[in-house]
């Protein structure tokens, strides 16, 4: 697998030696503030910047970048560069490593636990193979310093993932919006844990898909209103366009939106459609260039276009329409 940079939060590991039992295991239990469920009133919350905004490393670059903050086979951090280290808490599918405490039945790593879950039952993946390990700060500008001295060609961003064939990090910091950054994030870790690479778009798409917890799962509402929107002042979909994107520099918020719609009108619309999308993954799992994805939708579905205008159009059924909601 080609190194990988995808943004929101991101995060880096290193395999551990040993395999770990099952459930969670951690050096320090003890709870406070940060053990309030998914809120940071009491610790500095992130900006309202725009968060898709991705990076692509080459495998040399990336590779020595890692090698320096660990040694192959354990986690080390560098305190020079202040990794977050004082507490840690790991499974056999996730290791956390961070600056504050958490408790091992935390919400929030119960939820993760819950998504891993989700992820593999929903696209019909095998369990993943490899540990995604996050590193969690106790604030934004503990995370920002690291990745500034780390990272210095990044833009800043409320969360990072970074992976490779040997190397799965997520890096990010506790804020209000920890739940929702940490969930996409942790899809791609998830996702390039088990499959040989994914397609820029449906990388993304899936992780938009899965980011937002609760019933019913993969709704967006703010992407959801805007496509509505965008398909009542005539827009088309142009799954061709997304499947040329080759770099995240390339995607803009609207395509986001598209390809969040096309996963979910393909888990959603049909049998056919999600059998398109699962058996697409499936190969993903041995080969990393499959064909284009939407010429095996097309077979299957010969009107998939307007079929995924109906379905898009009607997910905003039973919503208060108020128009495109704009950025955060």
């Amino acid at each position: 697998m080609v190194p990988t940079c995808r943004n929101r939060q991101r995060r880096q590991w290193c395999i551990a030696e040993n395999a770990h039992p099952r459930g969670w295991s951690a050096t320090d239990f003890t709870s406070d503030s940060a053990n309030r469920p998914f809120s940071a009133s009491n610790i500095e919350t992130t900006h309202k910047e725009q968060r898709h905004s991705h990076s692509q490393w080459h495998t040399g670059c990336v590779l020595a970048l890692l090698l320096s903050t660990f040694f192959a086979g354990c986690r080390v951090a560098t305190p020079a560069l202040g990794l977050p280290a004082k507490y840690t808490l790991e499974n056999e599918h996730l290791v956390v490593q961070s600056d504050i405490k958490l408790t091992r039945n935390h919400e929030l790593l119960k939820d993760l636990d819950g998504l891993r879950e989700e992820i593999l039952s929903t696209l019909d993946l095998p369990v993943q193979k490899q540990q995604v390990v996050v590193y969690l700060f106790a604030n934004e500008g503990r995370y920002a310093q690291y990745l500034h001295t780390r990272y210095p060609m990044l833009p800043p961003r409320r969360a990072y993932f970074v992976g490779s064939s040997k190397e799965l990090a997520v890096y990010t910091y506790w804020g209000d919006r920890i739940q929702e950054d940490m969930r996409h994030e942790f899809t791609h870790g998830v996702l390039h844990a088990t499959l040989k690479d994914v397609p820029l778009w449906l990388d993304e798409g899936l992780a938009e898909y899965f980011e937002i917890s609760g019933q019913p799962t993969g709704m967006n509402r703010e992407y959801a209103m805007n496509v509505a929107a965008d398909i009542a002042t005539g827009w088309k979909p142009d799954l061709d366009r997304l499947e040329g994107l080759q770099t995240v520099d390339q995607m803009q918020k609207s395509d986001y939106q598209e390809a969040w719609a096309w996963v979910h009108f393909m888990l959603n619309h049909s049998d056919d459609s999600r059998s398109v999308l699962t058996s697409y993954l499936r190969e993903l799992r041995t080969t990393s260039q499959p064909g284009h994805l939407s010429t095996r939708l097309r077979a299957t579905i010969p009107v998939a276009e307007k079929r995924f205008l109906s379905h898009a159009a009607g997910l905003t059924d039973g919503m208060v329409r108020i128009g495109r909601i704009e950025a955060r």
